[in-house]
């Protein structure tokens, strides 16, 4: 089965059956993604982690249209229906989509008008239809009122039913068709009669019209968020009309046919009632498969930026989760994220108690201990952070995006951490714990809480869920976790491991203390060889007598490393402090028949520094201090910004207002756009000029162009330049080329209107 797929997958993916025949191996072997991108380059010809991704979501499916495969083939062969042939064509079938079209015929369906009109013996009579012949057919003679056939009329009706449902099961006719909705199936959109005041945020959308294949992923879901709401209704189809001829033209072969009539309305029939439906479900099913796979690419994307944010790293702080009436929330925390103290504080209630705050926070920062403060960027954030900085401390004082803190204070996981606490500290604990190391505590959170996604909640869950598990491992391992501090939750991720052997370490550690060498991991309850191989080389020791624990180099490479040391006189610890020894080594000498220059190379990268945390180094950002809600902004206004969540359709930026700002794709960058990711990144620090605002919807639109004058026309001109080659609205000239009807209105000067892109 590995071969027959390996080059299968091979061909859809461009590269050798080679490579994937090993990915494929080493999956079916317990092997994880992150272990076989890392560890086993040689084997398959250094691929990255989204090759073997690819090669492993490839693999489910065709072990999908296998099983289907075989549950088709047993269905026929219990029922005495498989043919020589058609097991041949079966079996033959590449797809999903071609395999039910074979089957279609022979499923099992419920009573159908068709099924009907047989029972009333009328299959011969459509037969003499179907064949177009030019001989009058007799169709009185199929008049029988105890079969229930009371008329001529009642026998052409039955026998027209009979012929629309082969029509409709012809896989060719099938495949025909698709390729005709491919290229002409228009999405249109409408309101729901007297709905128009509860679907104000669909406006756009009350008389939409584009083709299907162009529409892009949010505009699609945004449509069908639309209908799930009641509010809007939308088809995906062709011209009706234009499809009934293409189609009789095709089936016609004979236009001298004595019931030539009868025969066309039996083919539009066909086409109306069964394979419209069918085929617009089906293409409407594949448009919200596309879109989803588009929103939660976007969703990866930013999330991965996101868990690789810049750690403050090991440092002591004060976190703030402020507030206004119920006071800030202030807990001190050790390097290790530990909670020392906790107290509450109201710097915004008067002079009194903002005089009582500024005492306590100065007492404790003159202790010498506090390194930075952490305020989150919620209600009272930039009030409570201007209070701060009044009091010159001499720390920095930085906010952080709080997106999800209270959905963790509330959760069991944090009820374990914090019994004894309530949720505002539990809150303010994650604030300063995502300042000292992002990854280690959103990975705490489902990762849909955090913010950075774009219609989250309307994609495929369980592709979703299966996606963001995929890029939330991939950090983790990337990154390296400290076995001795690492929580639950940051251990479940290690490659190898999950949820019960995460446990099982935990408690290890509790009962025995901090582990002293990778080895020790063999004494954990139920971690066997398989997992400590997968495992071992992305957990890091760092007190470790042995220096390599503390490395990304894995133990089945220490004896390598040993050999080296030893061809250069000198103990590993001298080795990876030496510099010079360690250039000085030809890596084709320790060449074998396993391990090859990709393993070599990363080990001698992995020894210039050990342990090495592969994010950014963290860099104190402030926003403007004439900032600090939507009424304070200004058209013609630049501000220091940072980029929180990236779409399809453009960035959004806080700057400080509460209330994120839109730099629309087309307010990117002087140049056209077709990807924001290609611009900016979720974390980025940008700087933006706001160009509109709208205070009443809480709409901010912002610009990163160059010598933006504040004008609103400049930039709505500005945009159209941008926006001129767009695919999609009628700017395309591909679009306007061709000859489906004409679109029933255009984008603003935006590409798309606030309200489409702030609702989403």
């Amino acid at each position: 089965m590995i071969t027959e797929h390996s080059t299968i997958i091979a061909r859809t993916l461009n590269i050798s059956v080679k490579q994937v025949s090993a990915v494929l191996e080493l999956l079916e072997g317990g092997a994880t993604v992150p272990f076989i991108s890392r560890y086993r380059k040689e084997a398959t010809g250094s691929l990255d982690e989204v090759a073997i991704q690819s090669i492993r979501d490839q693999q489910e499916s065709l072990l999908q249209l296998d099983k289907r495969r075989e549950s088709i083939l047993g269905s026929l062969d219990e029922r005495g229906m498989l043919t020589t042939e058609l097991k041949k064509n079966i079996v033959a079938a590449t797809t999903l989509t071609e395999l039910e079209d074979i089957y279609l015929p022979y499923k099992p369906k419920r009573r159908t008008r068709a099924t009907i009109a047989r029972e009333k013996g009328l299959e011969p009579l459509a037969k003499q239809l179907y064949s177009q012949q030019n001989d009058i057919i007799d169709a009185a003679s199929f008049v029988n009122e105890e079969r229930g056939v009371s008329s001529v009329d009642d026998a052409w009706s039955g026998a027209k039913d009979i012929v629309a449902e082969w029509v409709s099961e012809d896989s060719n006719v099938r495949s025909m068709l698709r390729n005709h909705f491919s290229k002409r199936a228009i999405l249109e959109s409408k309101v729901v009669r007297k709905k128009q005041d509860e679907a104000e945020k669909f406006k756009d959308y009350f008389d939409w019209s584009e083709p299907l294949s162009l529409a892009p992923s949010h505009r699609i879901l945004a449509i069908m968020r639309g209908q799930s709401e009641g509010v809007l209704t939308f088809h995906a189809r062709p011209e009706t009309i234009n499809t009934v001829e293409k189609l009789q033209e095709i089936l016609i072969k004979n236009s001298n046919a004595s019931e030539l009539p009868k025969l066309m309305e039996a083919i539009e029939d066909a086409y109306k009632r069964l394979l419209m439906p069918s085929l617009e479900t089906e293409f409407i099913n594949e448009a919200k498969k596309r879109a989803d796979l588009e929103a939660i690419k976007v969703f990866v994307t930013n999330l991965r930026e996101l868990l690789l944010a810049p750690p403050l790293g090991q440092k002591h702080i004060l976190a703030i989760d402020p507030g206004f009436r119920t006071g800030c929330k202030v807990v001190e925390l050790d390097k290790h994220g530990k909670l020392l103290r906790n107290f509450t504080i109201y710097p915004t209630l008067g002079a009194a108690k903002a005089k009582e705050a500024s005492k306590i926070i100065s007492e404790i920062c003159a202790q010498k201990r506090v390194e930075a403060i952490a305020v989150g960027n919620g209600t009272a954030g930039r009030e409570t952070e201007e209070f701060l900085n009044g009091l010159k401390l001499g720390i920095p004082v930085i906010s952080v995006n709080e997106s999800g803190a209270s959905i963790y204070s509330a959760s069991q996981v944090a009820r374990d951490e914090f019994p004894d606490y309530d949720l505002t500290v539990r809150g303010a604990v994650s604030i300063g714990r995502r300042l000292q190391d992002p990854l280690a505590e959103l990975v705490k959170l489902d990762p849909k809480s955090i913010g950075v996604g774009q219609y989250q909640h309307d994609v495929d869950q369980n592709q979703l869920k299966k996606s963001l598990d995929d890029v939330v491992e991939s950090c983790v391992n990337a990154v390296g976790v400290e076995v001795n501090s690492a929580s639950l939750q940051l251990l479940t991720y290690v490659a190898g491991l999950g949820s019960q052997l995460a446990r099982n370490i935990v408690k290890y550690r509790d009962e025995n203390g901090a582990f002293e060498s990778r080895a020790q991991l063999k004494k954990v309850p139920r971690l066997g060889a398989k997992a400590f191989e997968q495992a071992a080389g992305f957990l890091r020791i760092r007190e470790a007598r042995n220096p390599l624990d503390a490395s990304a180099v894995h133990p089945e490479s220490y004896s390598i490393v040993k050999e080296m040391a030893k061809d250069q006189n000198c103990s590993v610890k001298e080795l990876i402090e030496n510099k010079e020894a360690r250039e000085s080594i030809n890596l084709e000498k320790y060449v074998t028949e396993t391990v090859g220059l990709p393993t070599l190379n990363d080990i001698i990268t992995e020894l210039d520094k050990p342990g090495r945390d592969p994010r950014p180094e963290f860099e104190v950002f402030s926003f403007s201090d004439d900032v600090h809600s939507i009424k304070d902004l200004k058209v013609g206004m630049r501000l220091p910004g940072i980029v929180t969540n990236v779409t399809k359709f453009g960035a959004f930026v806080d700057v400080g207002a509460h209330q994120d700002g839109l730099v629309h794709i087309s307010q990117l960058a002087d140049k056209y756009v077709s990807d924001p990711n290609e611009i900016v990144k979720v974390n980025q620090k940008v700087e933006v000029d706001v160009i509109e605002v709208d205070i009443n919807r809480k709409r901010i639109a912002l610009s990163m162009k160059s010598g933006q004058s504040g004008s609103k026309q400049e930039a709505s001109n500005k945009s159209k330049t941008n926006c001129k080659d767009s695919p999609i609205t009628g700017r395309n000239k591909a679009y306007q080329s061709k000859p489906w009807k004409e679109q029933k209105r255009v984008d603003n000067n935006f590409g798309t209107s606030l309200g489409e892109l702030f609702d989403f």
